[in-house]
């Protein structure tokens, strides 16, 4: 273990690394509903739901308790949903088991929970030896050792795990890997790092060598596709007909209105208008462009089954995408 990288890491960690309200308990559930949160969002942005749900559900057995539409409507606005869908199912099935599983294996079996998020969890809460690594531990262990293996293959993932593993001190596991995390996201970032200010200016190989920014190495294979939209708002005597997406699709348990999806706008009676036109909606595999139609009408179309009527004050109850959510907003300016 090169032990003088470790100790360098950790002194910078004590003056420099980030107060998080989860660093300050080593009670498994607020780490995990963290961890959970923070998979693809960043600290700034989580910090918020974090509290949230701390406040609504402040143990697993409150979560646990909780419908999956009052979990999914908390979650809004924050962006893959399957990680709520998880967190619910992961809440029942530690309260099935009677306890909050402490083990790095046994943390993996919880839905939603791969070896990133269970060695985190194991190291905060447990004190356990497991190297968590994520895109900041692949950005600063490839740069301060020069290396070009793509991190997003079976031999770069396995490279990096490895070098980490070494690296993490028995005695400190919890502050190694939360100072990893620390030490990318605020001194070694992707972009335009300060390394006049980094402590390991004289080792690292990047600099030395002056690819800082063409480290680490990715490869770049995926194919974002596009995808067009039309939704109808109906309004009809003061209520909208709106659906739950299904399993297999993009926002699966949400709701939104009258979806058109690869076919014209029908004829409906009423008044129809165009809201928006062409909203675009990035995800991380599909760009969406949606267009929005209000329709007033005095007489209910005719639906798929597996659309209900609400009351159009009621709406906000329902958990829906955040596309939707501006969309409707529209209607109210």
């Amino acid at each position: 273990m090169d032990t003088t990288f470790t100790s360098k890491l950790l002194r910078w960690y004590g003056t420099y690394g980030r107060d998080l309200p989860w660093r300050h308990t080593s009670d498994p559930y607020p780490i995990w509903l963290s961890e959970i949160i923070l998979q693809q969002t960043r600290v700034v942005q989580g910090m918020d739901y974090w509290y949230r749900f701390m406040e609504k559900w402040p143990t697993v057995e409150q979560l646990a308790e909780a419908s999956e539409d009052e979990v999914l409507k908390l979650w809004q606005g924050l962006g893959y949903y399957s990680r709520a869908r998880n967190l619910h199912k992961a809440a029942r099935q530690i309260c099935a088991d009677g306890h909050f599983p402490n083990t790095l294996e046994t943390i993996k079996e919880l839905k939603g929970v791969g070896d990133y998020t269970a060695a985190a969890i194991a190291s905060f809460a447990f004190n356990i030896p497991a190297a968590a690594v994520d895109g900041n531990v692949y950005r600063v262990l490839s740069r301060y050792d020069g290396v070009d293996i793509p991190i997003n293959t079976g031999e770069g993932k396995k490279f990096f795990s490895s070098i980490a593993g070494e690296l993490i001190p028995e005695d400190r596991p919890a502050d190694f890997n939360q100072a990893m995390m620390d030490f990318g996201a605020i001194q070694c970032t992707p972009k335009s790092p300060d390394c006049t200010l980094c402590p390991f200016i004289e080792e690292c190989v990047a600099y030395r060598s002056d690819r800082v920014e063409v480290l680490p190495v990715k490869l770049r294979n995926l194919k974002v596709k596009t995808r067009n939209l039309q939704y109808i708002y109906i309004r009809c005597q003061g209520e909208t007909a709106i659906h739950r997406r299904p399993s297999g699709d993009i926002w699966q348990g949400l709701w939104e209105p009258f979806l058109i999806e690869n076919a014209p706008v029908p004829q409906m009676n009423g008044v129809m208008t165009l809201v928006a036109s062409q909203v675009k909606h990035v995800l991380s595999h599909r760009i969406l462009l949606a267009d929005f139609y209000l329709l007033d009408t005095d007489h209910r179309p005719s639906l798929p089954e597996d659309y209900i009527w609400i009351k159009e004050e009621n709406i906000e109850q329902y958990a829906v995408p955040r596309l939707i959510d501006k969309l409707i907003t529209k209607l109210r300016r």
